[in-house]
């Protein structure tokens, strides 16, 4: 198992978390998540190896992961950010029209954003990202700060192991009941 320090994460990555979080949810019966591996298209190949030496990004990726919590499906990206705030230009056009046609066909979209300097990881709802993303495109601020995020979205780090975020998830589904 990968090792921490005091300030944050040491030894592992955000992916690492949560993999790991997303096999504990499948062992527990609780979610289906896979990570979407970034399709590439090998240019080089050591013959002797059969190991890939050179290679491109064969067309954009969407998120990071996408299945299903309890029957409802859900994608997501996961992102990261040294300062208390977050630059939009870390989330990509496409991802963001891959999460809205998510959502009209009636899944959940939602980045998990780890706050390193911080040491918080937050679930930044699909609606509220949406929102900081047209205020940047109507010519305000390109980033959002964590000052500006629902506090009742900071996603619990139980045992500095899982990045429990279906607490956050399950309240994003109560929000849209009342909406």
């Amino acid at each position: 198992m990968a090792t921490w320090g005091s300030r944050g994460l040491r030894g592992s990555t955000l992916e690492e978390l949560i993999n790991h979080t997303n096999e504990k949810y499948r062992e527990r019966g609780l979610a289906l998540i896979q990570k979407i591996p970034t399709p590439i298209k090998p240019v080089n190949i050591d013959k002797e190896s059969r190991h890939i030496t050179l290679a491109y990004f064969d067309q954009k990726s969407t998120v990071d992961y996408i299945g299903a919590v309890q029957g409802i499906p859900v994608c997501f990206d996961a992102k990261e950010c040294v300062s208390a705030t977050f630059p939009l230009r870390n989330v990509h056009e496409h991802q963001m029209d891959f999460m809205e046609a998510f959502e009209k066909q009636g899944g959940i979209s939602f980045i998990i954003l780890y706050f390193t300097g911080l040491d918080e990881f937050f679930y930044v709802p699909f609606r509220d990202l949406q929102a900081y993303w047209r205020r940047g495109k109507g010519g305000g601020r390109k980033s959002f700060t964590y000052g500006e995020l629902d506090q009742r979205f900071r996603v619990p780090f139980p045992h500095r192991a899982y990045v429990h975020y279906l607490e956050a998830l399950n309240r994003d589904l109560e929000d849209r009941e009342h909406i």
